[in-house]
Formats: structure tokens, sequence, C-alpha cells
């Protein structure tokens, strides 16, 4: 983005410009500057009055009423004009007066005001003249084309500007007609040389030299023209020494425009597109347009209609209006907020780079890894903090991108190099989480370039429950040694499923189960292989109660609840005894979803917060409970399976069941009733059909009160 000499790292260019256009969104004023008005070619004007050009009796039309009737200070175009209007209608005037009107008495005599009408180049020069107004023209670099139009005077002369800067030095030139350039007071280039390598407008010339003259830009000649034309004056960082020149300031009357080597600006931008007022060009032209905010404004006239190609892309929007480029040049001049980035900047950053490398190298030498973290996150976040300090406070931009990178390299080489010296950590691993998580899971782990311990953490993750139903008398119609050899059948397989579904055991209690995912590693999809898991776990119980009814033993049916939110996991516990587990509200909550599942005839019952994170599932929402323990009520619902393999049936089922639940919940028991009765007799199977027709039943002798919310609350566990 900016000149570093001879080094050039395309990586730190795209950072850096990337950290300016941060900055620069951050701190815009992002206020509406009512000062500029942009006199907009918009859709609206384009529709009412022709395709774009207008005529140029038009345009004159259109600069008599902003100076006659709205009292606008300066007008400047960004367009430009450079052959004679060919639509007025002289051709065919003066094909009359040579053919069959060359006779013609009344016409030859009318012909000289008929020629005057028809001139509507002299028109529109006649309505510049003796006006503040700044003609648009175009600098091209490549001379491949002859220049076109006439330039305005040059800004200075080159026997009078005498300097040895780097300005831009195009070959060629777009200019305007000339009977309009010599009508209007002044002109500036509109063009941009200077576009960065991304294709973004960050800076703009507003100096240029042709043919050893300089000429300024739309902006700063409209500024000027606002001003009284005060004139130009150089000012270098180096003094009288004129042999190596970097060119600091221009002193225009009494702004300070802080500019670079070559004379660019980096364009201030106020705030997104529309940070300025906008009028429509079709309402200055009958009149229409209010007063204010015209009366005494600087109008540029430019177009926002796609259709005419004057679209850029800049650090507040891909698709900016090129003529409010320039307004935005125009109002962070008026206001000094334009940034100053001048030549020995390069010193600064040399400077924080010696002063970060030394800082960080003495400290993260004596310091653990954690220190050195938050030690260098400590200067990161001041290096940032101390140079968006100097962009707001004093309009001076510093690099960010190199030293950030620097720091952050710095860091990296002590991460890696503490990383090659721990050889240990696997090992450390194993032991620490080897009971809790399958192997691969370890060696993942192990194999993963972060720390892994067992410090309490809060991170969003899903719990599953399972406890078999009935426990108690399968355990009295058992001997023990049978109790202990069904309970080892039963939970080795369960075990082995949540571990190929990259779980991790919590604990075995009794008859239950506790698992997690998203812990100790960090699982983005936990919610889907809990589910998964949970899915697993039931198909295979078919298979385990048709080898335990062989065996003599009584066939088991689990319920298992799953629950995503916010949970810590840790190590906890007392001094004598420490267990690497789950605690907090979804942890709960997980627990009493579980204990519905026998209320409800469902083998598994998930929470709303696992049903958001697995969008690709059908779900048959089961109910809107208010649980032991919890004021807030929580919707439940029951898994059917992924969305390609739930049958067309059971998906009518979801939307009908849907449908009946609202009209419920809203006490329509009528029509609630008729679409439950006849999903009963679709589901027989589905106890929940006949829970709410039993509920509707008792509702209508009982009504529930006003204030009811459709939510059931279950007293027990």
């Amino acid at each position: 983005m900016y000149n570093r000499g001879s080094l050039v790292i395309p990586a730190l260019e795209r950072m850096e410009a990337f950290a300016y256009d941060a900055r620069l969104v951050l701190t815009m004023p992002q206020s509406l500057d009512e000062r500029i008005v942009i006199v907009d070619i918009d859709e609206e004007s384009l529709m009412a009055e022709g395709q774009w050009p207008w005529g140029r009796n038009k345009l004159a039309q259109l600069l008599n009423n902003l100076f006659d009737k709205y009292g606008v200070k300066v007008v400047g175009f960004d367009a430009v004009f450079p052959e004679p209007d060919r639509g007025s209608g002289l051709a065919v005037l003066a094909s009359l007066a040579e053919g069959s009107l060359s006779t013609d008495t009344e016409f030859i005599e009318q012909l000289p005001q008929l020629r005057d009408s028809l001139d509507w180049d002299n028109i529109f020069a006649h309505s510049l003249r003796e006006r503040a107004t700044i003609m648009g023209y175009v600098f091209r670099e490549n001379d491949s084309t002859a220049s076109i139009g006439k330039l305005p005077a040059p800004t200075v002369a080159a026997v009078s500007h005498g300097t040895n800067v780097d300005f831009r030095k195009p070959k060629a030139h777009t200019g305007n007609y000339a009977v309009l350039q010599e009508a209007a007071l002044s002109g500036g280039f509109f063009d941009n040389p200077t576009v960065d390598a991304d294709g973004v407008y960050r800076r703009v010339p507003v100096l240029q030299s042709f043919q050893g003259d300089l000429y300024e830009s739309l902006a700063l000649a409209v500024t000027r023209a606002a001003a009284g034309w005060p004139d130009i004056e150089f000012v270098f960082h180096s003094g009288a020494n004129r042999d190596s020149l970097n060119m600091e300031w221009l002193n225009v009357g009494p702004y300070q425009i802080p500019v670079d080597g070559q004379a660019t600006v980096l364009v201030p931008y106020r705030g997104r597109q529309y940070s300025f007022p906008y009028i429509s060009a079709t309402k200055v032209l009958n009149g229409t347009a209010p007063m204010y905010p015209l009366k005494g404004a600087i109008a540029l006239v430019g177009t926002s209609a796609p259709g005419l190609l004057d679209l850029r892309v800049t650090p507040v929007g891909e698709k900016y209006n090129g003529v409010e480029v320039h307004a935005n040049i125009v109002s962070g001049i008026l206001d000094g907020r334009v940034k100053h980035h001048p030549h020995y900047v390069q010193g600064v950053e040399a400077t924080l780079l010696l002063i970060t490398a030394v800082l960080l190298t003495w400290v993260m030498a004596r310091a653990q890894v954690v220190t050195a973290t938050l030690f260098t996150m400590l200067v990161m976040v001041s290096l940032a903090a101390g140079n968006l300090m100097l962009w707001n406070k004093a309009n001076f931009v510093v690099p960010l991108a190199p030293v950030m990178t620097f720091a952050f390299a710095l860091y990296l080489c002590h991460v890696i190099f503490g990383y090659l010296i721990e050889t240990r950590g696997k090992r450390q691993l194993s032991t620490l989480f080897g009971q809790y998580v399958p192997p691969e899971l370890v060696e993942e782990m192990g194999d993963a370039r972060g720390m892994f311990d067992m410090e309490s953490d809060s991170r969003e993750m899903t719990v599953l429950f399972s406890d078999i139903r009935g426990f108690t008398t399968i355990s009295e119609t058992l001997k023990p040694r049978e109790l202990s050899q069904l309970m080892n059948e039963y939970l080795t397989p369960m075990t082995r499923v949540i571990h190929a579904n990259r779980g991790t055991i919590d604990k075995y209690m009794g008859d239950a189960i506790m698992a997690f995912w998203g812990a100790p590693l960090e699982d983005s999809q936990h919610a889907q292989h809990a589910l998964e898991a949970s899915l697993r776990m039931q198909e295979d119980m078919t298979r385990l109660n048709t080898e335990f009814v062989a065996r003599g033993w009584p066939e088991i049916r689990i319920g298992i609840g799953l629950n995503s939110g916010m949970m810590r996991v840790g190590n906890m516990g007392s001094e004598f005894r420490m267990a690497y587990t789950v605690m907090g509200d979804a942890v709960n909550l997980g627990s009493r979803i579980e204990g519905l599942t026998k209320k409800y005839g469902i083998g598994i019952a998930v929470g709303d917060g696992t049903v958001a994170a697995v969008p690709d599932h059908i779900f048959l929402e089961i109910d809107l409970v208010r649980v032991k323990g919890k004021d807030r009520p929580v919707a439940i619902y029951e898994p059917l399976g992924s969305g390609d393999k739930v049958s067309n049936e059971h998906k009518t089922m979801v939307k009908q069941h849907g449908r009946a639940l609202k009209r419920y919940r809203a006490g329509d028991w009528d029509k609630a009733e008729q679409t439950l009765f006849m999903l009963h007799q679709s589901h027989p199977d589905r106890r929940i059909f006949q829970t709410y027709l039993d509920r509707i039943a008792y509702f209508r002798n009982n009504p529930p009160d006003d204030d009811w919310d459709g939510v059931f609350t279950h007293e027990t566990k």
C-alpha cells in the first residue's frame, strides 16, 4: 500500500491494507456533511430526462437553476465533455439552409436566431461564464490515443513550481470541448492512477505533472474555488534543501493538506455511501428540489446510475459512487481530517520493530508459555491501541501490520521452541485423559498443536444421560452374578458407541451413563456426534435384547436425554478424589430431559439447543415443559433421523403435529383435538398424541387461566 523502497512483501502489504481499512471504518465520523451536495444523475433522472449524455442546453438549465434559483457556491462536474454536442440540430439547420430552404427569404432572415437557439454548446458555455464552475477532465497514463479536448490553465506553471518532486506524469489527456473549458472558471482531473494493487481507492493524487506543468484534481480545484482561490504552497520536511525532496504538506489558504511524495492524499472517507445529501438532477431541472441543503453549498454533479459505470471499490463499500470519493476529499480538507503519512514514518516503524524485538525477546526467554502468551497479547494490544490513538488524535498513519506480524512471529518461534523441548506432552495427555476418552482421541490430542489440561473451562458442549427403565425390578429378578454380567454386557457396547462418535465418558452411575462431547478436544459438531451416538445406542439395544432373551435375561429399555449449551468442564472434586466432569444449568437440564423420556413414552429426548445445532435432522416436538428446578420453559423433541432417511409419512406427521401444538397452545381445543385424533389413529404406537388428547379433555372441564402459556409443569425429576 505504501512505498517501502525496494522491499515489497505482498502478503504484508495485503495485511497492512486490511489494517488500514479496519482503522478507517472504526474511526469514521459517520455523519452527514450538508456543506457538500451531490446533484445526482440517477435512474430517476435518466427516466425523466432521457439517456446520458443529455443535451448541453439541458445542462445549461441545470447550471442556471443551481446558481440562480438555489444559490450554490461552487459547481464541480465529475464528467468530461470532450466533443461538441452533435444532437442540437445545427447540422439539420445547415442542411436546410443550403438545400430546400435556401431560397426561402423568411427562413434565411430567421436563420441567425435559429442557429443561436440550437447552438447548445454556446448556451452551456454562457451558463458557465462568470460563475464558480469547475469542469472535470481525465489524464491518461499511456499515449495509445492522442489527447483530445482542452485543458484548463495549469495550476502551477513549470517555470514557477521549480520542484523535483516525483509527481505522477501522465502521457495524454481527455479534456473538455474548448468552448466549454474556456468559459468555465477552471478544471480538475478526476482520474486516479494510484489505485492500490487490490483495486481499492485508498489514495488519490491532488496534483499531476503534464508536460512540466502542474494540474490540480477536481476535489482540490473545488475546494480552492470555495475558499476564494488561495495559492498553493509546497512544504517539504527537509526544509530548504531541495536536492532530496520529500513533500509533506500543501498549504492552501487556511487549509493544510498532508500529501506523500507523489502528491497523493489518503481519502478521508466520512462514512458509508450516502454520507452527503443526494439531490436528483431532474428535480433541480424542474425546480422541485428543496432549497435546503443546496443554498450556499458546494455542488458536485455526478452519477449513481449503475449503467453509467461510475462505481468504485473503496474501504467502505465495494460499489461506491465515484463522485462521492471527491466529496469525501473536499470534506476532509475542510475539516482537517486528511490522514498524514510522511516519508519519515518508516523511521518510526523501524524504531517500534526494534523496541518490540528487545522487549519480547527478554520476557519470553524467562517466562512460561502462559505468561509469554499474555505478555505478547498485552504488547500487541498496546501497539494497536497506540497506533489507533495516533491515527485518531493526530491523523498520523503508522503502519500496523509489520510490527504486529513481527511480534506474533517472535511469539510463534518461542512456542515452537517450547514445543520441541517438551517431549513428554503426549505421555502426560495419555495419563490425564486415557481413562475418559478413546485412545484415538488421545493420539489426536497429542498431534494437535495446543495445550490440553484438566483446568476448568467454559465452552459450548453436548451432554448425554442414559438410564435403564425399571432397573430396580430387573435387579430383583436376577442373581448378583447375573446382574453383574448383564451390566457388563450392556455398558461395554454402549461405551464403544460413545467412543466411536468422539464422546467422553463422564461416569457410570449404577445403570446410568453420563457422557459429553466437546471436551477435552473441542468438537464443532458435538451435537451431531452426540445425536448419532444416541440413535446408534437405541439400535444396538435391539440386538442386545435378542441376546439377553436367549440367555434367559429380561429385555431392557433405555431412555436417553441430550442437551447442548454452555457448560463448565474440568477436573473437579475434593482433595481426596477428583474427576474430569461437566457442570452447569445445561447439564442439569440434560438430566431432567432424560427423566421425561419415560413420561412421554419415547426412547430419546433432546433439548432445543441440540435441535438448533443439528439442522439436517428431523425432530418431532414433544412438549413445552417447565421442569423441576427451572423457571424458564424448555422445548423437548424426539429425533426421527436425518432428513434424507426420514419417510414422507413421518415428515407429514411432524408438520401436522406442529400445527396441532399451535392450536393447542392457543386454546383452540376443537381443531387441535381433530388433528391429534387423526394422528393417533395413524400412529397408535406414539403415546404423545393420546397424552394431548387427554389434556384437552381435562381442559374442556377445567379451563386454564387466562395467562396460560401452553407450558406443562413437571413437579418431579
